[in-house]
């Protein structure tokens, strides 16, 4: 695919989401009903294979294509990138890791959006320390495996139909292989326990999963190899971080918009209140913080391509994208008084979806750990031109 053509994508989906989802966000959110036709009009634009390799019908975009992608569907409407983000995990690995007969199998159906994927990672008892898992998938005779356990925070993890689920093998010190298994949810004993009420994100099924002894052909182990799960995790969580940091900023973007429209309609004193100092001095604080957020973004793309990995950059431009839109929604609150806390605006929506982009990925006190782990390394400060 050619640069012409992915611009072509990038910008194809900016002009949809203004265009179809704009103007109708409000009544969107406030909608009951799953909004199954906006899934369908992201599938019709291939954004379900954004990570799919063209054999298997998808666009392989490249990263820094995928990113934008997530800015402007956030910009939209939020929910938007919280259905594909999950899904692309999942495509992602079994693209990189699955055998000729798993992406034969899942692959095309991923591209196409007709099966929907969730990673499955998180326990009630373990948080973000995935070594500790307690789920397990004992080995059978016949090359396949049962598997025993619970996740919870599972994002689309109703609806999708293709779980990725991190489990260990059984063994005596409690320390055995984990890996990573391909659950379709028809399975015998695969079942969504409960659904989890948010502050925010209704549309978006967040839900607790439950295993009693789920059967799995050996097809479902990924790549066929035990022990591996942790390195495939691992090797995607930065591409996974910038994806949420470009989210982040989309949504960013649509605070200060919505904010900086509103200081020039609103008039107090005979004048638009975007004349006044103290909201001009919101306005400015909110446009750095959003363009100092895209650059880390851009910095952090530009050393993955150079180096291969970026993990202190991903990490960085996830803590300060999204710290920087807690910020900016705040900021934005501001500036509409009273209006911004009413929900016939946005902002207030905006408030309270804010956080969760410092709580997932990887919270964002581990993004500080993972830093400060890779900043005392030998050649940690050099990667940066910090010495």
């Amino acid at each position: 695919m050619s640069e012409s053509e992915v611009s072509a994508i990038v910008e194809g989906v900016r002009h949809f989401v203004r265009r179809e989802i704009v103007p109708n966000v409000q009544r969107l959110e406030e909608q009951d009903d799953f909004p199954q036709h906006v899934v369908d009009a992201m599938a019709e634009l291939g954004l379900f294979g954004m990570v799919v390799p063209q054999a298997y019908g998808g666009l392989d975009l490249p990263l820094e294509d995928y990113v934008a992608i997530m800015e402007e569907l956030g910009a939209g409407w939020s929910a938007m990138p919280s259905f594909l983000n999950s899904h692309c995990t999942v495509a992602r690995l079994i693209s990189l890791y699955g055998t000729d007969e798993q992406k034969q199998r899942y692959l095309p159906e991923l591209a196409d959006g007709s099966r929907r994927g969730a990673i499955v990672l998180t326990e009630p008892s373990t948080g973000s320390d995935l070594k500790q898992i307690r789920t397990q998938a004992v080995p059978q005779e016949d090359g396949g495996f049962v598997l025993n356990g619970q996740k919870i925070f599972i994002t689309n993890g109703q609806r999708a139909r293709l779980h990725m689920v991190l489990a260990r093998q059984p063994a005596p010190d409690g320390k055995g292989p984990i890996s990573l298994f391909i659950v379709e949810s028809e399975t015998p004993g695969f079942e969504v326990s409960r659904l989890i009420h948010k502050m925010g994100f209704k549309h978006v099924d967040t839900a607790e999963l439950r295993f009693d002894g789920v059967k799995l052909d050996r097809l479902a182990l990924l790549g066929g190899l035990a022990g591996q799960g942790l390195p495939q995790v691992l090797s995607i969580l930065e591409t996974g971080r910038l994806a949420m940091a470009g989210t982040a900023v989309g949504m960013a973007r649509n605070a200060l918009a919505v904010a900086l429209q509103y200081s020039k309609d609103r008039e107090t004193f005979g004048q638009p209140i975007c004349n006044h100092q103290a909201v001009q001095i919101h306005l400015a604080n909110m446009a750095t913080q959003l363009v100092a957020a895209r650059a880390m973004i851009r910095e952090a793309l530009r050393h993955k391509a150079q180096y291969g990995r970026a993990d202190m950059l991903s990490s960085m431009a996830k803590l300060f994208a999204t710290e920087a839109t807690m910020t900016i929604t705040q900021e934005a609150m501001r500036v509409l008084g009273g209006y911004g806390y009413v929900a016939e605006f946005p902002i207030e929506r905006l408030y309270r979806e804010a956080p969760i982009y410092v709580l997932t990925e990887g919270t964002n006190e581990i993004q500080r750990i993972i830093i400060a782990r890779e900043m005392i390394k030998a050649d940690g400060p050099d990667r940066l031109g910090l010495m």
